[in-house]
């Protein structure tokens, strides 16, 4: 029982000791200490009023609650991220015959620019587009909500993993 224990005890010392920079349980590496979130700005040639709003939360949601950055609102972040809604639209994806549409699917791309101000190499701007199907005899204002949410759920996640988790 002792050798194990002692072999616990330097295995845990040792991953204590190695390594640079604060890592969470998602696997993502964060060396800073606050981070700069703009409200993302809506360019999509259909506009829904509070999607800039809905994706920006969710965004920063899923940024702080999975780092522990300080969200500032100053030029001086160690992280900074900015961009814009560029695809929100409407598509039939499925049909019955040549006449009849039986699923549509809503899709939203976002524009991201992140800057690392202490690791230049990490700083990218990329485009991340998510979808989400629905039954096309449902009006699109009914679904609309649910929709925004599962996505800009998905959204949220690909920026994080872009930005926090080296994979």
């Amino acid at each position: 029982m002792l050798p194990y224990r002692f072999i616990l005890l330097a295995t845990m010392l040792l991953f204590s000791l190695t390594g640079c920079g604060i890592y969470s349980f998602s696997g993502a590496s964060i060396e800073g200490k606050n981070i700069n979130i703009h409200q993302l700005d809506n360019r999509a040639r259909n506009i829904v009023p509070s999607l800039s709003s809905n994706l920006t939360d969710k965004i920063r949601s899923r940024i702080l609650s999975q780092t522990g950055l300080k969200p500032i609102t100053s030029d001086d972040a160690d992280y900074d991220i900015t961009g814009s809604i560029t695809t929100y639209d409407v598509t039939v994806t499925g049909a019955q015959s040549v006449q009849v549409a039986t699923k549509n699917r809503l899709t939203i791309s976002v524009q991201i620019t992140f800057k690392n101000k202490l690791n230049e190499k990490a700083n990218f701007s990329q485009t991340f587009t998510r979808f989400s199907d629905f039954d096309a005899s449902q009006v699109i204002q009914n679904v609309e909500n649910a929709l925004i949410e599962d996505i800009g759920g998905q959204l949220a996640d690909d920026i994080f993993n872009k930005a926090f988790v080296n994979w």
